[in-house]
C-alpha cells in the first residue's frame, strides 16, 4: 500500500473531505492546489504545495519527493453553466491538465489513479435511475471534459497499465460532521448552501428553475450525495486498485431522488426558518431527473451510503453554513 497519496484540488470541497478519509485509513495526503477555488485552510492532514496540475515538471517533482505511488485527482472546473460560456477553459484546464497529470505519472512511475467523473458525462438521461451502462451524451463542455478523460484513462490502461477508477457521482452535498472542512465556493451554485444562505438572509432568495418538469411537483428531480461518503468511496477504490482489483467505472448516488421543492422544505424543518424563493423559466440542459443506479458500487467496492438520509445532508451542511465556517476561516486567518 502507497503510504503517500497525491491529492489534485485537495484544498476543495470534496478534496478537503477525502484528504480526511485518507489521513483516517493511515494514508499521508499531499495536497496540490492552486487554490483558485480551493482554501489553504482545507489544507488540514498532510503536505501542501501550491501549484497547478497541468504544471508537468512540478508534478513529477512532487510524486518523486513523496514517493508517490497512488493519485486521487479532483483537479478541475465544474461549473456547468460556466462552461457553456467558455468552453476552451473547461477543454484547456480539464482535458490538458489531466494529460500533464497521466505523463506525469507515467513518467514517475505511479501506476494508480482514482478519478473523480460526473453523472454530467451521461446528459440527457434515456431512463431513470441510471446505470453506469448508460448512454455517456453530455449536453455540456464540462461533462464533455470529463468524458475525454474517462476515455483517456482507459488508453493509458491500454498501453501503460495504468490502473484507475473512475467515480461519477451526483449531487454531491452536505459536510464533514466533525465541522473540519465543508462548502465555501465562490461562486455558490449548490441549491443547498443557496437556500441555507438565503435562510439566514445572507443571500438574495433562492431561485427555483423550472416549475414545470414532468415530476410530482413540477420541480427537477436530483439524487444526493453527502461528501463523506463520497469521500469513503474514493479510498475504497484506492484499496481494491491496490490490491489488484479490475479498473472500474462506478456511480456514486443513493438511487433516491429529491425535487427542488423537497430540499427547500426540508431545510426549512431543519433550520427552522423559512426560505424566500423566486421561480423561474428551466435553465437549457438541465434534465427533470437524474438519479443513480448504484449498485455496481456496493458489488465492486462494498459501499453503500452511510450518510446520505436528506436530513442528515441539510443539519451538517445547515452546521457547517451558520457556524462552523465562519469559525473555520477566522482560525485559519489567526494561524
Amino acid at each position: 500500500m502507497a503510504a503517500n497519496v497525491l491529492v489534485t484540488g485537495g484544498a476543495g470541497y470534496i478534496g478537503s473531505h477525502a484528504c480526511k478519509a485518507l489521513a483516517e485509513a493511515g494514508y499521508t495526503p499531499v495536497t496540490l492546489d492552486n487554490l483558485v477555488h480551493g482554501h489553504r485552510w482545507a489544507v488540514r492532514w498532510g503536505p501542501f504545495v501550491r501549484g497547478d496540475v497541468a504544471d508537468e515538471p512540478l508534478v513529477r517533482g512532487v510524486l518523486r519527493e513523496h514517493r508517490i505511488e497512488a493519485v486521487i485527482h479532483f483537479a478541475g472546473y465544474g461549473y456547468v453553466g460556466e462552461s457553456m460560456l467558455a468552453p476552451g477553459k473547461y477543454f484547456q484546464n480539464n482535458v490538458s491538465g489531466s494529460i500533464a497529470l497521466l505523463n506525469a505519472m507515467r513518467a514517475e512511475n505511479a501506476n494508480c489513479l482514482v478519478f473523480s467523473s460526473t453523472c454530467a458525462t451521461y446528459g440527457v438521461p434515456q431512463n431513470v435511475p441510471i446505470d453506469e451502462d448508460h448512454p455517456q451524451h453530455p449536453v455540456n463542455p464540462y461533462g464533455e471534459s470529463k468524458l475525454f478523460v474517462e476515455r483517456m484513462l482507459g488508453w493509458f490502461g491500454a498501453a501503460h497499465g495504468l490502473r484507475h477508477a473512475a467515480l461519477r457521482y451526483f449531487n454531491a452535498a452536505g459536510a464533514d460532521a466533525d465541522g473540519d472542512t465543508g462548502e465555501d465556493h465562490d461562486p455558490e451554485t449548490h441549491l443547498i448552501p443557496l437556500a441555507i444562505d438565503a435562510a439566514l438572509g445572507t443571500r438574495p432568495p433562492v431561485a427555483i428553475f423550472g416549475t414545470d418538469y414532468p415530476t410530482p411537483d413540477g420541480t427537477a428531480v436530483r439524487d444526493y450525495i453527502h461528501v463523506t461518503d463520497l469521500a469513503a468511496a474514493h479510498v475504497e477504490a484506492l484499496r481494491r486498485l491496490q490490491a489488484g482489483a479490475a479498473n472500474m467505472r462506478l456511480n456514486l448516488g443513493t438511487g433516491r431522488g429529491h425535487s427542488v421543492r423537497d430540499v427547500i422544505r426540508a431545510i426549512e424543518e431543519v433550520g427552522g426558518r423559512p426560505i424566500p424563493v423566486t421561480e423561474a423559466s428551466r435553465r437549457p440542459g438541465d434534465p427533470a431527473m437524474l438519479v443513480a443506479a448504484s449498485g455496481r458500487a456496493a458489488t465492486s467496492l462494498g459501499w453503500t451510503p452511510r450518510h446520505s438520509d436528506l436530513r442528515n445532508i441539510i443539519a451538517t451542511a445547515w452546521r457547517w453554513h451558520s457556524s462552523q465556517r465562519a469559525r473555520t476561516r477566522a482560525a485559519a486567518v489567526a494561524d
